[in-house]
């Protein structure tokens, strides 16, 4: 189980800089962090949540991890818009007894958005393939 104060480099924005954030909420399978110095009127928040269905061999885990953060329009500054990024790992768990390739296919989509080709570093400005493509909108 996650921490309810995320404040040791957890999350970093793409200056690589800490973002802070503290949970506000939990159920059964979800959980809401907010970031510590969010104004009430922007929010940004951190969203995990899991959902199982089927059974035996068909049962599967959709695990989600949604980040969404209120800013002020740069093109008009008074309209508030909200930016969301989050991944899906959809995961047959009840044909698999190990985590083996679900592991390797979310390593496969962070080094695809976070690194650039053969490189060992995490690119945290938006300069990795994946993480570019999605940013400026090409394939």
């Amino acid at each position: 189980m996650l921490s309810n104060s995320l404040v040791t480099n957890e999350v970093k924005n793409s200056a690589g800089t800490e973002v802070e954030f503290s949970r506000i909420a939990i159920s059964d399978r979800a959980t809401e962090f907010s970031q510590v110095s969010e104004a009430p009127s922007s929010p940004h928040r951190l969203k995990i949540s899991h959902l199982e269905t089927g059974s035996g061999l068909n049962k599967r885990r959709r695990s989600l991890v949604r980040f969404d953060k209120t800013v002020i329009s740069t093109v008009d500054s008074e309209t508030p818009v909200t930016v969301s990024a989050y991944a899906v790992l959809d995961s047959p768990v009840g044909a698999l007894t190990a985590n083996t390739e679900p592991t390797n296919v979310v390593a496969e989509l962070m080094s695809f958005l976070a690194s650039l080709g053969a490189s060992t570093t995490i690119l945290y400005d938006g300069t990795g393939n994946g993480a570019a493509a999605m940013l400026n909108g090409g394939l």
